[in-house]
């Protein structure tokens, strides 16, 4: 197939295309290039690259000429800055999408892989030894300066057990960017109830690996940690470290887009499907950050008690859904992967020369 990777330079577009490739299909890369994620020519492999936004019409249009299946990876990522980042993460993500969808609908495109992502869950799953499953409320500024990180039973304010969420979890977006990822879904829904397409979701959780950008606040965690490694610095933990994480390996999610890009095509007409994609294997951030600095042979991590509002404090993935219905497992463990990473060259990011 000839398959159209929007933001297919990015860090994870870039190892879908290659995934791509390598079973068999044309990828053509979509990406408009910003300077703030591409300070210099992309590296990519051998894949045509139409340089244009997602958001324009003509451009889009023309690039799905002759396209059977699209992988929408072109986004805005992370919790950002603040909220005066708020239109800049819509019209991205969101008018983004709606550009792409329409024009998917004029050309007769009717296969489309989306990037979503597990933030559209806001807290993962917890359970009350008395109480039951419970669904925590925001945390409380309060609790979390005076150090009360674990969210409590609504019901009789004991401390909840974290367990793994699976796609029947009611959404709850808990930031601007975890809101603008579940739009993408209604409107992929939506799309493929008008038009009699069909759509999957892989809903990302904290990906990593070789080619993540360096020094930007739109990056993950493992980003962050990997960057002040690069630069002789301890890693900074927020919280008290003991924040559960699902870490995923970013070639085992690029294999999740090829395998969803092929099985989407037997899904009936006007469907809609969302899959977890996850290790399987959850860890701390505190762990993750060790792992890190061992491997690196950089400074200890530094747990400060720092918070971010917007942050939740357990998520972690039950991906049981697209390893029985796709058959798609992960192949990089998460001691091989974090020592990969540790070694691997990061992307450099605005006013950031890359790593040798």
């Amino acid at each position: 197939m000839r398959v159209l990777v929007t933001g297919g330079a990015g860090f994870i577009g870039a190892h879908v295309v290659t995934a791509l490739a390598g079973a068999g299909h044309e990828p053509v890369v979509l990406d408009v290039l910003l300077p703030a994620a591409h300070p210099g020519p992309p590296d990519l492999p051998d894949a045509e690259l139409l340089r244009a936004d997602v958001c324009d019409a003509q451009a889009v249009r023309s690039a799905l000429r002759g396209v059977d299946a699209v992988c929408h990876q072109a986004a805005m990522v992370g919790l950002g800055k603040d909220f005066a980042d708020a239109p800049a993460y819509v019209g991205c993500n969101d008018l983004g999408t709606a550009v792409l969808l329409a024009q998917m609908a004029d050309a007769g495109v009717g296969r489309l892989v989306l990037a979503g992502s597990m933030v559209v869950y806001g807290e993962g799953r917890y359970e009350c030894g008395r109480d039951g499953v419970q669904r925590p409320g925001p945390r409380a500024v309060g609790d979390l300066e005076a150090g009360r990180f674990e969210p409590c039973c609504p019901v009789c304010g004991a401390e909840l057990a974290p367990g793994l969420v699976a796609e029947d979890a009611p959404a709850d977006p808990r930031n601007v960017y975890a809101t603008t990822k579940l739009a993408q879904e209604h409107l992929a829904a939506a799309w493929a109830r008008c038009v009699g397409g069909r759509a999957v979701s892989l809903r990302y959780h904290n990906v990593y690996g070789p080619g993540m950008p360096r020094d930007t606040p739109y990056a993950g965690v493992a980003s962050f940690f990997r960057s002040a490694l690069a630069r002789g610095e301890a890693p900074r933990v927020f919280e008290d470290g003991a924040q559960r994480r699902d870490f995923v390996h970013v070639r085992d999610v690029a294999s999740a887009n090829a395998v969803a890009l092929e099985a989407v095509g037997g899904r009936p007409a006007g469907s809609f499907a969302a899959y977890n994609t996850g290790s399987g294997e959850p860890h701390t951030i505190g762990e993750m950050a060790s792992a890190l600095a061992a491997a690196h042979g950089g400074p200890e991590p530094v747990v400060t008690g720092e918070f971010r509002l917007g942050d939740v404090r357990h998520i972690t993935a039950d991906s049981g859904r697209l390893r029985r219905e796709l058959g798609w497992l992960p192949r990089v463990g998460f001691a091989e992967g974090m020592a990969e990473f540790a070694r691997s060259r990061q992307r450099a990011s605005s006013g950031v020369s890359p790593e040798a």
